[in-house]
């Protein structure tokens, strides 16, 4: 062989740990996100991350704990998102609710939106004792949770019937968005809904301390 003989290597160049992780759950995101959780097969999130099968097991121990890491995922990438909004007003809990409705009405807006992920989990994972449906109803507990806290922070005459109320308005604008399309007018309609629902929560809680 001579000097000036070009040199090839066969040896593979292996991902880090954090990385192969990320890549694959960045995959499964895109796949179950828009396709659905059953549909998606862990052949598919393979050749999406583009790693061979057994890296996904490596990482992950079965299709489950990948889902839950998505789950888990989800849930701070939400949370986030209620930070966020609520920064935007510190110690102005209806400005704060307002701003969280108006920015999911932002979200909900976009083309890319498949509704609320947490929702259309639950409908895939019926049993509630499924380690994937628990994480569900825990993470919609926390929301009804600081729903509820921003209600009393509002000073509403039935805070807990308000917390409920605006689940439901939530839950309302994930359907109505995948029903009728992200570009439905009630979308766009929801801020101003919910600043009419606040201010009514309130001036019924003045009403009766008048009384």
């Amino acid at each position: 062989m001579g000097s000036d003989s070009p040199m090839t290597s066969t040896k593979r160049v292996r991902v880090p740990r954090e990385k192969a992780q990320e890549m694959i759950l960045q995959a499964a995101e895109e796949l179950f996100y828009q396709e659905g959780i059953h549909a998606v097969s862990v052949d598919a999130i393979v050749e999406r991350a583009g790693m061979n099968k057994m890296s996904v097991y490596r990482q992950f121990s079965s299709k489950t704990a990948l889902i839950l890491a998505y789950m888990q995922k989800k849930q701070a990438a939400f949370w986030q998102e209620w930070e966020e909004s609520m920064a935007k007003h510190p110690e102005r809990p209806r400005e704060q609710l307002v701003q969280f409705f108006a920015d999911l009405a932002a979200r909900a807006s976009s083309k890319q939106f498949r509704g609320c992920c947490f929702l259309n989990v639950a409908v895939e994972f019926p049993d509630p004792a499924h380690p994937v449906r628990e994480l569900v109803c825990a993470h919609q507990k926390r929301i009804s949770d600081a729903f509820l806290e921003r209600a009393v922070a509002l000073g509403a005459a039935n805070p807990r019937e308000l917390a409920y109320t605006l689940i439901l308005l939530m839950e309302g604008t994930y359907a109505d968005s995948q029903t009728y399309g992200t570009d439905s007018a009630a979308i766009q309609l929801l801020p101003g809904i919910v600043e009419k629902l606040l201010a009514a929560a309130v001036c019924t809680d003045a009403g009766a301390d008048a009384n």
